[in-house]
């Protein structure tokens, strides 16, 4: 008989065996080994290279398909009366839709901006509020290189000369301060804004997802999505729903890559309806997704996700393993040029300087 540890260690080297795992090792960063050159002091590093051949490309899907060509083997144009975008889908993956170039560059500069600026502030939650509490101004404070302060003091000097927000409740513990005025505050803890905001990995938007107990918690305090967001994925999430049947967000999270991070093989389901999708939108640097099918043992397919991509999962792709292995931040993979050049200007300069070698992805869903 075995032990609880010892079950638990089979199940793991197991799930590292699984056809899903497999190509997650294939297509994640590795990093090379630091090389010295003889000539130079500075330490290099680079990455290994990774066969792309097996990725499916739905840009240049959509670009043959405009030209005329066929489509590759098992890949289906969807046709979807009102729906003014082309939609394709995956032959043995019903309830799946590939929406390419959906949004336009200024709707996804917009949505980049939202996603950074609006969507952390309390009441909506985030990863970093477990450690700091409610955060006001994340962005804001980022831009103006600020620092986040622990304070024993948080009725006077700090929530008000430092801060700057009124509304902000005396009960902070955390604030954020001026370089130059840290030094005016006996504080535990400092941690400047910019870092904290390259770690931040999700935000929650409308009903609040409890990720330790992997449900909607209905009393936490929270807002209504936005009405723009609810409008887009309304509109998108069409082609995924009988017709004449609506689409009634409730939730959204939003997840934040930076350079190395991955996101494992998972399902989504702790919505009731699965025969509502989920409209996933791709902002910021291409990467790699990878759909699998009911069990991890099923070979997963690979396609590229770029900036302004939508992606719908409803019905049986609600039961499929999906994850993102990898990002590209490089130069010549990342395909985000006509995003930075809209941030060319001083005022967007800490977006552009975030975006380049980062990925946003807001997932919407309705729970109920």
């Amino acid at each position: 008989m075995y032990s609880a540890a010892e079950n638990a260690a089979a199940a793991a080297a197991a799930a590292e065996r699984t056809a899903f795992r497999g190509a997650e090792k294939r297509y994640k960063l590795y990093k090379t080994l630091p090389h010295r050159p003889k000539s130079r002091k500075r330490t290099t590093t680079g990455t290994k290279p990774t066969d792309l051949s097996d990725v499916v490309d739905f840009k240049a899907v959509l670009d043959g398909f405009a030209g005329g060509r066929d489509l590759p083997p098992g890949i289906l144009r969807f046709d979807c009366d009102g729906f003014d975008r082309p939609v394709f889908c995956i032959e043995d993956r019903p309830g799946f839709f590939f929406i390419p170039s959906a949004l336009t560059i200024e709707e996804q500069c917009y949505w980049i901006r939202e996603s950074l600026a609006t969507f952390p502030q309390p009441p909506n939650r985030a990863n970093l509020t477990a450690i700091y509490g409610p955060i006001y101004g994340l962005f804001n404070a980022a831009q103006n290189q600020k620092v986040l302060i622990e304070t024993e003091d948080t009725d006077t000097l700090v929530d008000h000369e430092l801060n700057g927000s009124k509304s902000s409740p005396h009960s902070q513990k955390f604030l954020f301060a001026e370089t130059s005025d840290v030094h005016r505050v006996e504080t535990c803890k400092s941690i400047a804004a910019l870092a904290l905001l390259k770690k931040l990995r999700w935000s929650t938007l409308g009903l609040q997802f409890d990720w330790s107990k992997r449900n909607y918690d209905v009393s936490l305090p929270h807002n209504k999505i936005p009405d723009a967001l609810c409008t887009l994925a309304r509109k998108m999430a069409v082609p995924a729903l009988p017709f004449g049947e609506d689409f009634h967000p409730e939730a959204a999270i939003v997840n934040y890559f930076g350079p190395s991070d991955m996101l494992g093989g998972h399902l989504d389901d702790m919505e009731l309806d699965w025969t509502r999708p989920i409209v996933s939108i791709s902002l910021g640097c291409k990467a790699i997704f990878l759909l699998g099918g009911k069990t991890r043992e099923d070979v997963p397919i690979a396609m590229f996700l770029r900036s302004g991509d939508i992606v719908l999962m409803a019905g049986e792709a609600r039961e499929c393993f999906h994850g993102v292995p990898r990002i590209f931040t490089d130069d010549d993979h990342a395909e985000i040029s006509a995003i930075l050049s809209q941030f060319s200007a001083e005022d967007d300069r800490c977006y552009a300087d975030y975006i380049r070698n980062s990925r946003i992805n807001i997932n919407i869903r309705q729970v109920n």
